[in-house]
């Protein structure tokens, strides 16, 4: 019969002792009935002078665990992209718009020569004209071109800044703050935030963490401008309506002050748009408007607007003043969404209802 080996009993070691070994799995299992046979073997050698000498340190073996296998992911089933046909439409407009501007041109050298044939001063003045013409249209293209590239500027910006929030990546956030310092750097407004920014912009480890600092220090007083000239805007507008004696001036006065008023936000949080880039932001307000709901009101502006009298605030004409104020408000807060730089993240976004409470306290004032 084998003798059994008596079970090890409990102890501590540590892994820089010199009894204990690091071998591999395998050679573990296979190593286990050798040492069984050899303390079998040497049992009765080990009796004779255990009496005599003490008995030896045991030797401490620890296995390596087996790594799992790595497994490399299956790439993604390609998706099949629809190829895009030709676009005729953009040939056509293309091809119109070179056909309007070679008649527009040959037309304006007609007339300076006809100019010419009658008299050499009339012909040097319909030249000066033009040529002013030309250098004038050049600076106008030039602006709108340049205001455009700020908006698409704002909106890269904000993606990637939302992007960095999710990813935490340090580098890309340094880039967007550096790329954000030169955005805004024509903004005295800003000069404390710009130089707090500078000077931490290497010390903070987590990219998320830097893009909230660089909105609680730059976007904090702009949003606080944004919310008074909203809430002017619609304080002004809900005036106006109230005493207005027909429905177009009403409408006509919405419409003036919402341009303006998302003119002066883009302006304020660094966009500088032209008349192609008001046309593009109001495209957008709108549609940003109908995809978050509209003049949909929540429960604390029905709350707010019913709570100071039902009877003056349902009235006729200041019902009208109320509503109109209150899509004058909605339109700047999705303006707001549009030109910040930054998404909202460490500082709250505005409200609806605070902006329409701070309206209904200026009715109050007026009545």
């Amino acid at each position: 019969m084998t003798e059994r080996v008596p079970p090890r009993r409990p102890a501590t070691f540590k892994l820089t002792d010199p009894s204990v070994v690091l071998i591999d799995s395998d050679e573990s299992g296979s190593s286990r009935p050798a040492a069984q046979a050899s303390a079998t073997a040497s049992s009765t050698a080990s009796a004779a002078s255990s009496a005599s000498a003490p008995p030896p340190r045991a030797r401490i073996q620890l296995a390596k665990e087996a790594e799992p296998p790595i497994v490399a992911p299956k790439p993604p089933a390609s998706v099949i992209n629809p190829k895009k046909g030709f676009r005729w439409g953009t040939l056509f407009w293309s091809a119109a718009g070179g056909l309007v501007t070679l008649a527009f041109w040959l037309w304006v050298s007609k007339l300076i020569e006809d100019l010419f044939a009658q008299s050499q001063t009339l012909g040097t003045v319909g030249m000066v004209l033009a040529l002013l013409a030309a250098g004038s249209l050049a600076i106008i293209v030039g602006r709108e071109a340049f205001g455009l590239i700020r908006l698409a500027r704002i909106e890269q910006l904000h993606a990637r800044a939302a992007k960095v929030l999710e990813t935490d990546n340090r580098a890309e956030a340094q880039a967007i703050i550096r790329e954000l310092l030169k955005f805004e750097h024509p903004n005295p407004q800003l000069a404390r935030g710009r130089a707090t920014l500078e000077k931490h912009i290497d010390d903070i480890i987590d990219g998320a963490d830097l893009i909230r600092l660089a909105e609680r220090e730059l976007m904090t007083p702009l949003d606080l401008e944004a919310r008074v000239m909203i809430s002017k805007a619609a304080q002004r507008v809900s005036l106006v309506t109230a005493i207005s004696p027909k429905a177009l001036i009403d409408v006509l006065f919405v419409a003036i002050v919402a341009t303006r008023l998302i003119g002066q936000l883009a302006r304020l949080y660094g966009g500088r748009p032209g008349a192609l880039g008001m046309f593009k932001l109001m495209r957008q307000t709108i549609s940003h408007l109908a995809v978050t709901g509209g003049i949909a009101l929540s429960d604390s502006v029905m709350q707010s607007v019913l709570g100071h009298g039902l009877a003056s605030r349902l009235s006729a004409k200041l019902g009208e003043g109320v509503v109109n104020g209150m899509l004058t408000a909605r339109l700047g807060l999705a303006a707001i969404d549009l030109t910040r730089p930054l998404p909202f993240d460490a500082l709250s976004r505005p409200v609806l209802g605070d902006l329409v409470k701070d309206l209904l306290k200026k009715r109050e004032k007026d009545e």
